[in-house]
């Protein structure tokens, strides 16, 4: 969508019903009364909701399909899912880039949506072509015996990684163009837009809630097809709602210069050629431009200020940059420490949909009547407990929290986001205790050699974990959404939401090297690794106490480096 270029003097009327830099599905200049906010959410929200179940309903339960039709070894299956997971985490600096850059970000939700479509109904068809094992496969303790056909597996990692490809250009597109709905410029559509972060997680996880319990039980107890077919059917609807709210959006327009990876790659590149100006050159950015860079550059990354000057290579290039495009870089450049600190947190939380949805596997999921709950299902208790505070946390934490700091969202982001990384470290030790109880049990009944035997242990222990990564996704997960949205140039929106989108992706890839690495250390000389198929000789509590005293570590980093942040001039801490 483009702009038709209108302008409305300073006493036009118009001008104070229009949304500065947003146009119509006309092309005309967004009015603030009839497009965007929380009308327009709605539709995106409820998008969201349709795609995000469709996404967990498949990996919740992926670890199990690996050791189970695909027969995998536990190891083998954690790591594949942590890299799939990974890719479709860092997939989306690319689909950003395209959106940002080209396509813009209602044209790419359209098209991701239909290749999530396409991925997912192969994805089925993988299932319906596999061919069914032997009997004599079924019985069989050794889950390695009976490997599916090598043409099933490849046609199933194809169809999922073209869901990963899809995802990768729908998640930083929906989330960005959502919160492009609200005017950061305007008081209280910027208190709106930090709310819709709140509930769009709010709804989100009311759907994953519903969707892991009821996946999770028709992959475990009736088939995978319609497993996997329903996430099909609720991208369809997903899609579908998206194109109704077409007429009521809010489409942000393209600055009419360089693409903005260009200018930011510009003040690197110029900074790069200036560096060793000697120190008169350098005095002279300082006098020459005195009032500029005093009032306007920001005090960290100097080196960066040396872009301003005009040389023999700026003159051929066109024109030095501007104090603005300087500013842009230095956007960029102060997100990575916290970024990088934020890496550790992602590891912890990737363990929800491996080593614990296996754990539960192993315990007593009985709730009477012959009825087992899936251990996938569990993860529903994530959600339940985000469903369950996000009101508490919106309507009464904020509010009481103001009155003490003055700042309308209540904490600062980053305070935020550092909360949730404490909980984070002591729900990962809290998992170790719990699986140090697990083993002492097994141990107790002559269950060590027993790996398809259920310990007698309620699988409730494991809620407490489960409920404190909720709490941990209500302070860090949205926080991290919020700050990388809020914190990055303004055209690199989809940008900033697939930085946050990256942690997890590169967290997960951490996670899978560290347990490569843990199993070739561990496992050699016919010793017993810490991640054993037979859980009950594994040591997953070993591990656990690893990322507990790993995160302890990059918390303390990041609050060196949260302390010292500067929030960008627009960014409302």
């Amino acid at each position: 969508m483009a702009a038709n270029g209108m302008v409305d003097g300073p006493g036009s009327p118009l001008l104070e019903d229009t949304v500065a830099g947003a146009v119509d599905h006309r092309g005309l200049p967004a009015k603030r009364s009839t497009s965007g906010g929380w009308g327009s959410s709605y539709f995106i929200i409820g998008t969201e909701v349709a795609e995000r179940s469709a996404y967990f309903g498949i990996e919740a339960n992926l670890v199990n399909y690996f050791t189970g039709p695909l027969r995998q070894s536990t190891a083998m299956a954690a790591k594949n899912v942590n890299t799939w997971f990974g890719i479709t985490a860092l997939l989306p600096l690319v689909g950003a880039f395209v959106a940002d850059s080209y396509m813009g970000r209602y044209r790419t939700i359209v098209i991701a949506s239909l290749l999530y479509i396409l991925g997912l109904g192969l994805l089925t068809m993988s299932v319906v072509l596999s061919s069914h094992n032997p009997s004599e496969c079924q019985n069989t303790q050794k889950i390695m015996s009976c490997p599916p056909p090598q043409f099933q597996v490849i046609f199933f990692f194809l169809s999922l990684y073209l869901v990963a490809v899809a995802e990768g250009g729908h998640k930083p597109c929906t989330q960005a163009f959502g919160a492009d709905q609200f005017d950061g410029r305007d008081s209280e559509e910027r208190k709106a837009k930090s709310s819709y972060f709140n509930w769009l997680n709010f709804c989100v996880g009311i759907s994953l809630s519903v969707s892991m319990l009821t996946l999770s039980y028709i992959q475990d107890k009736l088939n995978w097809v319609l497993g996997f077919g329903i996430p099909c059917i609720l991208v369809v609807v997903a899609l579908l709602l998206f194109l109704l709210g077409t007429n009521t959006y809010r489409y942000s327009v393209k600055r009419e210069d360089k693409n903005p990876f260009v200018r930011i790659s510009k003040v690197f590149v110029e900074a790069a050629r200036n560096w060793r100006l000697n120190p008169s050159s350098e005095k002279a950015i300082d006098e020459g431009a005195q009032g500029t860079l005093s009032h306007q550059c920001s005090p960290e990354f100097k080196f960066l200020n040396k872009a301003l000057l005009e040389t023999k290579f700026s003159e051929e290039d066109g024109k030095a940059c501007s104090v603005d495009e300087v500013e842009e870089a230095k956007a960029v450049l102060r997100l990575f420490p916290i970024w990088s600190t934020c890496l550790i947190y992602a590891m912890v939380l990737s363990q929800s949909s491996t080593f614990f949805t296996k754990q539960g596997m192993t315990m007593d999921r009985s709730i009477g009547l012959g009825f087992d709950i899936p251990s996938a299902s569990l993860k529903s208790f994530i959600s339940i407990t985000v469903v369950l505070f996000i009101p508490i946390y919106d309507l009464v934490f904020v509010p009481i929290a103001t009155v003490f700091t003055r700042k309308p969202s209540g904490i600062t982001m980053l305070q935020r986001i550092g909360i949730g990384m404490f909980l984070s470290t002591i729900s990962i030790a809290i998992a170790a205790l719990v699986e140090m109880k697990r083993l002492k049990i097994a141990q107790e009944h002559g269950l060590v050699d027993m790996p398809n035997a259920t310990v007698p242990m309620r699988v409730w222990w494991l809620v407490p974990q489960y409920v404190l990564f909720g709490l941990c996704n209500v302070f860090t997960t949205i926080g991290l959404q919020e700050f990388f949205y809020d914190q990055v140039p303004n055209e690199l929106r989809s940008v900033g939401v697939s930085l946050y989108l990256s942690i997890i992706g590169v967290g997960s890839f951490l996670s899978s090297f560290l347990i490569y690495f843990i199993e070739k250390a561990t496992g050699g000389d016919g010793q017993d690794s810490w991640f054993n198929d037979n859980l009950n000789r594994a040591h997953l509590d070993y591990f656990y106490w690893l990322l507990s005293g790993l995160n302890a570590v990059g918390l303390a980093m990041y609050m060196h480096f949260a302390k010292s942040y500067i929030y960008n001039r627009r960014g409302v801490p």
